[in-house]
């Protein structure tokens, strides 16, 4: 038997909030069986995360996430802007983040983080045939680039120094991806 979602409509929407990044939505809607509930929606442009490679090594990125209060490592990633491609993002925040250019973009999965409230989709790139250039850091932006051989990383995600979704997601991704280069 076949569990079909229930349609919904959207009576009314409000917005709380708009920021840079963000904006915060309260929507009233109606299920098809009459009944109605109050749903919280955060608006996202989406993003990008990238797994780059150099001689068999991740690049990760260290740097402080204020809500989180604590330094963690990441893969780097960014906000896409407006009208901006993913790959135009994801090239531009590779730079940016670590000053490395990809010779070659591969988009490998994307996936919504949290439906439940967000319309954010991340689109997750391999990223190879790196060069190096300058890192080009947003005002906002302290960012330590540390190259990890992939077991390593994969260590991490197990003892959990990388305590960051998209990036388990990403090392994961790579993996999963390199065992399948492997066949």
């Amino acid at each position: 038997m076949e569990n079909k979602p229930r349609a919904e409509e959207v009576v009314s929407s409000t917005t709380i909030h708009s920021g840079r990044v963000l904006r915060y939505k309260i929507a009233k809607v109606k299920l098809a069986d009459g009944r109605a509930y109050q749903c919280e929606v955060v608006e996202h442009l989406g993003a990008v995360a990238l797994i780059p490679i150099v001689d068999n090594q991740i690049v990760l990125i260290r740097q402080f996430r204020l809500p989180t209060n604590r330094v963690l490592y990441e893969i780097p990633a960014g906000t896409l802007g407006k009208g901006e491609s993913p790959e135009a993002c994801a090239s531009r925040e590779l730079i940016e983040e670590t000053g490395y250019s990809a010779g070659k973009l591969k988009e490998l999965f994307h996936c919504f983080l949290a439906p439940g409230y967000s319309t954010e989709m991340i689109r997750f790139f391999l990223a190879t045939e790196l060069q190096l250039g300058h890192q080009n850091l947003d005002e906002d932006e302290a960012i330590q680039v540390c190259l990890t051989p992939v077991k390593r990383a994969l260590e991490m995600i197990h003892s959990n120094e990388i305590e960051d979704a998209k990036t388990t997601i990403g090392i994961l991704l790579y993996e999963q991806y390199l065992a399948a280069q492997q066949r």
